[in-house]
């Protein structure tokens, strides 16, 4: 709401008991919500009292300064929003609001947080970031079911271990941009935490209970003056996102003296990150153990080079080629005349980003580091052992075979793409609930029998195999089947059976009524696999067809054989077809400029030659 309102209406106070004789009582509702954010409203009234429905009361992002005791009398109030005002203190009354399970007072001018918050034991989500905040109540701890607490850009020194060892259910704890020195031992409690945010403060050490964090996704703990990690940051195994960087601060004011991160364990160097930030530190380089105590394999390659490159882009440009190398070693050193030029540490096949910059780490010759990328990669293709690079794509091929049957299992969807395979293992078939499969870019030339028992599957993917027979069999199984995607695959034209040769059809004229259901269908690339007389009429819901690069000259030539009806052409496929590809073919009889207007002209085109016809 933003009418530009400075004070509250006064009809909006009126509860159901205030409605007077002579209005209409049956037409009103008690108030259960009330938006009023975004206007100029500089103070409630206690008549709030006279909402006791109320469950909704947003007011953010207005001139209050303060709130009226009134707000403990709603006691029915689950959401309660002031934040992005001008308040300077939370009366103690909102603990008899004990429905509260929402409060946001971000952004106020407050300097503490009222004791009998501790009341509100239904409290779930608590926002006070951006005050003068410097210390928590005791009282905050009976709020038990906290699972989100910020209390960002305030001036914490402390998070008392009574409050953390309180707060078991927390799932998202964010006090960055405060005054920490340090962390309480209760911390490792936290067995739900998911997101853990302590950048910008001063806190100098990990307590080793951290690896209580079992389900932590995302930490981040960078602008701090951490000298050390402990080696059970390597127990986090579900960490997805680490942001190290900039903990260095300085130890005197008389001399120049940083104290600085240096070292990254050795045990954290089996976590399979997504993100690695290690920028602005004093990291020498990284441990070379990792090769003797982790056999795995991963795929991406982290260069380290030095603080003065001046292209900031250097490490996202040279990263992310570097994901196609492979090696079974973790950690290879390359030397030269120059001495010692490359490190390169395999990390987890999942990192995405990996910031560096700023670290006073071995160096690349001149040459490669401002020359151009191929280059570079020539060089450090020309240092892989090749046993060791074919081992690497063995590992990697295993690793991510593991992972997608393991995810398969809570997305319903099951990813091989891009994986060269020639077969699908038996053994990732571990729900028969998938609703998606996509084994395209592989080297599959028969699909595997345990399709058939994927009865709820809605989208099949093959593109880019080696199939070349009309998987009839596996479509058949599939009634719930909307899209089909076989493009790139060389199938061959239908032939006539011959049971003492052992022949079959590779695209039947009535193949495609095994999958009814289809929706999307994609048969590109597979030259000359269409029958004279394909049966798209067997398709009713069909909405996209793909037949580019098939070598069609005369797309009037395709029929729609509807069962026991006459023979019609593509274009009565209309009104339900909203997409249709013919780039890549020959076209004689269609011209250029019907092609390129799109689906519809095409459409339009081909119907019209029905009626000349």
């Amino acid at each position: 709401m933003n009418t530009d309102y400075r004070e509250v209406p006064d009809e909006v106070y009126k509860s159901l008991d205030a409605v007077g004789g002579d209005e209409k009582w049956w037409e009103a509702v008690e108030l259960q919500k009330l938006i009023l954010a975004h206007n100029d409203i500089e103070s409630l009234k206690e008549d709030l009292k006279n909402l006791p429905l109320l469950v909704v009361l947003n007011v953010s992002h207005n001139k209050l300064s303060h709130l009226p005791a009134a707000i403990g009398e709603i006691h029915m109030l689950k959401s309660l929003d002031v934040s992005f005002n001008s308040i300077v203190e939370i009366p103690e009354e909102i603990g008899s609001a004990a429905s509260l399970v929402k409060f946001d007072c971000s952004n106020n001018r407050l300097s503490s947080l009222p004791s009998s918050l501790g009341h509100c034991i239904n409290l779930s989500e608590l926002k006070a970031s951006n005050n003068n905040i410097s210390s928590l109540p005791e009282e905050l701890g009976n709020c038990s079911k906290l699972t989100k607490f910020d209390i960002e850009g305030n001036k914490l020194e402390m998070l008392s271990n009574n409050f953390i060892a309180s707060c078991t259910m927390l799932m998202e704890l964010n006090a960055s941009k405060n005054l920490l020195s340090s962390l309480p031992e209760s911390i490792g409690g936290l067995s739900r935490l998911i997101r853990l945010d302590l950048h910008q403060n001063r806190i100098s050490s990990i307590p080793s209970s951290i690896k209580g964090c079992s389900s932590l996704l995302e930490f981040y703990i960078g602008n701090n003056a951490l000298s050390s990690l402990p080696a059970e940051i390597g127990s986090l195994t579900q960490l997805g996102t680490f942001d190290l960087q900039t903990n260095q601060v300085a130890v005197s004011k008389s001399r120049l003296k940083l104290t600085a991160l240096k070292e990254y364990p050795v045990e954290a160097c089996s976590l399979r990150l997504s993100v690695l930030d290690l920028s602005n530190n004093s990291l020498s380089g990284l441990p070379p153990e990792i090769d003797v105590m982790y056999s795995s394999v991963w795929r991406a390659m982290v260069v380290l080079w030095p603080t003065n490159v001046q292209e900031p882009n250097l490490v996202e440009n040279v990263l992310h080629p570097l994901s196609s190398l492979q090696t079974s070693k973790c950690v290879i050193s390359f030397h030269d005349e120059e001495g010692p030029v490359l490190d390169i540490m395999c990390l987890m096949t999942t990192l995405r980003k990996l910031l560096l910059t700023g670290n006073p780490l071995r160096t690349l010759r001149s040459s490669l580091v401002h020359g151009p990328t191929p280059a570079l990669l020539r060089y450090l293709r020309s240092r892989l052992p090749t046993d060791e690079e074919s081992a690497a794509t063995t590992a990697v091929k295993e690793d991510a075979i593991t992972m997608a049957a393991r995810s398969s299992l809570t997305s319903k969807e099951l990813s091989l793409a891009g994986l060269s395979l020639g077969a699908v293992p038996s053994e990732i078939w571990k729900s028969s609930d998938i609703t998606k499969v996509n084994l395209s870019g592989n080297s599959i030339e028969e699909l595997p029998s345990e399709l058939r028992s994927c009865v709820s599957l809605e989208a099949l993917i093959l593109s880019k195999n080696k199939i070349k027979e009309w998987p009839a069999a596996v479509l058949a199984s599939l009634p719930k089947l909307v899209c089909l995607k076989l493009d790139g695959n060389p199938l061959r034209k239908a032939r006539i059976c011959h049971e003492a040769k052992g022949r079959s059809h590779h695209i039947p004229s009535d193949g495609f009524r095994a999958a009814s259901k289809l929706q999307i269908l994609d048969l590109s690339g597979a030259a000359g696999s269409l029958p004279e007389n394909p049966a798209f009429s067997s398709l009713p819901e069909l909405q996209e067809l793909y037949l580019s690069s098939l070598q069609l000259r005369n797309i009037e030539a395709i029929k729609i054989n509807a069962e026991g009806g006459p023979e019609d052409p593509i274009g009565l496929l209309e009104p339900n077809l909203q997409v249709l590809k013919l780039e890549g073919n020959p076209m004689r009889s269609i011209r250029r400029p019907i092609l390129d207007r799109g689906t519809k002209a095409i459409l339009k085109y081909l119907k019209e030659k029905i009626v000349e016809q």
